[in-house]
C-alpha cells in the first residue's frame, strides 16, 4: 500500500511540475522585475529608413506660392489623370501654397523630382530625406526657404504562422514594435511558440534573420524589437499540434482524465485505510 501511495504522490508531483513548465512557455517578459529595477535606455534604431521600392509622400511649402508651380509641371504621356507620380495643390492654414507629390524610390535609392532631378534618399530617415530635398531645392536656386515633409506611404509587415489572424499589417507610424504588430494579429495562438519567432529583414541588399523570444525580458534589447517596413514575421507552431488534433490523442487525453479520477479516488481510499 505504501508503495502505491508513494507512486501516486510522485505522479501528482510530476503533473504539477509539468504545469509549471507549460507556464514558463507562455508568460511574456519573465524576470522583468529584476531587469527594470532601474530604467533601461533604448538602444535600438526604431526610425524607419527608406529602401528601394518604398513609396514616399513629399510635401513642399514656402512663403512664395508662385515658386511652387514649377514642381507641378510633370506630365505622364499616354495617361489621363494618373501616372507614376501624383501631385495636388492647396492653401494651408497660414495662407501658403502647398504642393504634394508621391514618388517611388528607385532600385538604386533615388527619388526623381520635377525641376530638381535625382535625390539620393536610400538609408535616410524621413527627416533626413526631407533635409536632402530641401538642400537640393536651394542648390538649384529654385526656392530660398523650402520646407519639405516626407512620409512613407506603403509601410507594412507580413505576419505568418501560429497567430490568431495572419495578415499583412499596415504600419501607422515610424515607431512600431513587434508587440504592436502581433497585437494587430490577435496575439500568438495557443499553439504558437513564443520562444521561437523569426523576423526576416532586408538590409543593404541582403536578407537577415533575427530570432525573438517573447518569454525573455531581454527581448526589449533585441535589434528586431522595433519592426521596419517589409519585415516578415513567422511564429513557429508547436510541433505536437498535429498529434494533439488526432483522434488517437483525443482518446488518450480522455483516458488520461479517467485514470486521473480513478487515481485520486484510490489515493483517498489508501489514505483512509492507512
Amino acid at each position: 500500500m505504501k508503495k502505491s501511495t508513494s507512486f501516486l504522490l510522485a505522479l501528482i508531483a510530476l503533473l504539477l511540475m509539468s504545469s509549471c513548465v507549460s507556464t514558463k512557455k507562455i508568460v511574456y517578459f519573465q524576470n522583468s522585475d529584476e531587469l527594470f529595477q532601474q530604467a533601461q535606455q533604448i538602444m535600438q534604431q526604431y526610425e524607419m529608413r527608406l529602401k528601394p521600392a518604398d513609396q514616399v509622400y513629399i510635401k513642399v511649402t514656402c512663403s512664395e506660392p508662385e515658386l511652387l508651380t514649377i514642381f507641378a509641371q510633370d506630365v505622364v504621356m499616354g495617361t489621363v489623370g494618373g501616372g507614376t507620380s501624383t501631385s495636388s495643390s492647396n492653401i494651408n492654414s497660414s495662407g501658403n501654397m502647398t504642393n504634394i507629390y508621391g514618388f517611388t524610390v528607385t532600385n538604386d535609392g533615388y527619388v526623381v523630382l520635377p525641376a530638381i532631378g535625382r535625390v539620393n534618399v536610400a538609408g535616410c530617415t524621413m527627416d533626413e530625406a526631407a533635409k536632402r530635398i530641401e538642400q537640393s531645392i536651394i542648390d538649384a536656386n529654385l526656392i530660398k526657404d523650402p520646407k519639405v515633409t516626407v512620409l512613407l506611404l506603403n509601410a507594412r509587415v507580413a505576419v505568418l504562422g501560429a497567430v490568431k489572424a495572419p495578415q499583412v499589417v499596415s504600419l501607422t507610424s515610424e515607431r512600431n514594435t513587434i508587440l504592436d504588430v502581433l497585437s494587430r494579429c490577435g496575439d500568438i495562438g495557443d499553439t504558437g511558440l513564443r520562444q521561437k519567432i523569426s523576423l526576416y529583414r532586408e538590409e543593404n541588399g541582403v536578407r537577415k534573420k533575427y530570432s525573438i523570444d517573447l518569454t525573455d525580458c531581454d527581448v526589449f534589447q533585441n535589434p528586431a524589437y522595433y519592426v521596419q517596413q517589409n519585415d516578415m514575421i513567422y511564429v513557429e507552431p508547436n510541433k505536437s499540434q498535429s498529434i494533439k488534433s488526432s483522434a488517437f490523442y483525443t482518446f488518450l487525453s480522455a483516458g488520461a482524465s479517467i485514470i486521473s479520477v480513478i487515481s485520486a479516488v484510490l489515493s483517498i481510499v489508501i489514505l483512509v485505510k492507512d
